[in-house]
């Protein structure tokens, strides 16, 4: 019974972690359409209000991999302190986009 108390509390703890770690709320990430058809590009080549939006929301994370669309809209393929991996969208002036 004691294992299972503390596995509840280290699942909670995990879940509020998780959720004390996510920087933007729905309102504040744009909604808008994204054109799927990215080239890629050097990460050095993103503006900097991206890497600035990045290093400030994501600290310790790391971009892998930074492409760009006709759109002027940027995925970045990420790697997050935690060890998750994913992709986040922005537009050039470092605004996050959901798709």
């Amino acid at each position: 019974m004691k294992k299972l108390f503390v596995a509840m509390i280290l699942t909670v703890c995990g879940v509020l972690t998780v959720a004390a770690t996510t920087p933007l709320s729905n309102d504040e990430i744009a909604k808008i359409e994204v054109d799927q058809d990215f080239k890629e590009i050097s990460v050095s080549d993103l503006p900097d209000a991206v890497t600035e939006a990045f290093t400030k929301d994501y600290a310790g994370g790391t971009i892998n991999k930074a492409y760009v669309n006709d759109a002027g809209q940027y995925k970045l393929e990420v790697s997050l302190e935690d060890g998750s991996t994913g992709a986040l969208y922005a537009d050039a002036e470092g605004n996050w986009i959901t798709i």
